[in-house]
């Protein structure tokens, strides 16, 4: 005859039940809650992800050569912020939009504004590009519209007062991951025909490992832009096609998206074991003021700017 179960352990039971469902309750509300904040960041304004901002305020002292081909299709442009009075042997800051992969603009206030009235009239050139988007055009084909464009910028600098040797690569969210895919895997520049650039800076992007933010509870906006093709995944993921030795990196995330800075740490902790000096920004910004802050006075322009600064002494001098 079985023995009856003693009240004691029944009520152990159901506690160990309990506490194991509310672990995964919480697990869920974790990954829920990030989700819905992310939502929360498109749905409030990040022009970056919207579009929907003004255009750029070209300060004065800045002159602008505006919608430059750098190949046949009309979303191959890019935009040169220059001094006005000239310049000469320039390092170049050269701008990637970010946007979902499908919206955007190199004008956007945002992107460009405190940006070009920071850097420009202490003579550096500042260039913004455009690129094909969602659904023409894939990540990979973006990232070789990126290529292109730098490559291009390289050879012509000099048209515009810069130097083409010493062009440092920067773009937020999208963009960021446009960038950061050209930084860690020297074919999509070779490719294109770019000559090596000082560094690179990668604000906010959440799409650094693909496959580790796909098979995961996500966004619909990424499979828009990487679809349900694993092979696909590691071709278009900065983690995946990071190799040795790469020029110097510096990704900025934004403290309050948990998604973007855990994949901004593994990707400069995996930079750093291959070789290149990376390093990780931390910022109590939302995801939109990554982008626009950047240029303001204050600490966070002034973290970014000292990272600038050990890329290149005559951009360092020009910095301070």
């Amino acid at each position: 005859m079985s023995r009856p179960i003693r009240p004691s352990r029944l009520f152990l039971v159901a506690a160990t039940l309990a506490a194991a469902l509310s672990l995964v309750a919480v697990a869920h509300a974790g990954s829920f809650r990030e989700r819905i904040a992310e939502r929360l960041a498109v749905r409030r304004g990040s022009d970056a992800m919207t579009g929907r901002m003004a255009p750029a305020t070209v300060p004065p002292g800045v002159r602008v050569l505006r919608d430059i081909p750098y190949g046949d299709d009309p979303h191959q442009r890019l935009d040169v912020y220059v001094p006005e009075h000239g310049a000469s042997r320039a390092p170049v800051v050269f701008m990637v939009h970010g946007g979902g992969w499908k919206r955007g603009d190199k004008d956007m206030d945002s992107v460009v504004t405190n940006k070009v009235a920071r850097w420009v009239p202490r003579g550096i050139v500042f260039v913004s590009i455009d690129y094909r988007m969602l659904p023409e055009a894939n990540p990979q084909v973006q990232a070789q519209d990126v290529a292109r464009a730098l490559a291009y910028v390289q050879r012509h600098a000099s048209a515009w007062g810069g130097d083409g040797e010493r062009t440092m690569l920067m773009g937020h969210s999208a963009g960021a991951h446009l960038v950061s895919l050209i930084e860690a895997s020297p074919g999509w520049a070779a490719q294109a025909g770019a000559s090596p650039w000082l560094g690179a800076v990668s604000l906010d992007s959440g799409a650094l490992d693909v496959p580790a933010l796909m098979q995961p509870p996500h966004m619909p906006l990424y499979d828009e832009a990487f679809g349900s093709d694993p092979t696909f995944w590691r071709a278009v993921s900065p983690q995946q096609q990071l190799a040795p030795r790469r020029p110097p990196l510096l990704a900025v995330c934004s403290t309050r998206r948990t998604r973007s800075c855990d994949q901004s740490s593994a990707f400069v902790d995996s930079a750093n074991a291959s070789g290149t000096r990376a390093a990780l920004l931390r910022e109590d910004l939302s995801h939109r003021e990554i982008n626009d802050e950047l240029g303001k006075p204050g600490a966070y322009t002034d973290a970014v700017e000292a990272f600038m600064a050990t890329l290149d002494p005559d951009l360092a001098h020009r910095l301070h």
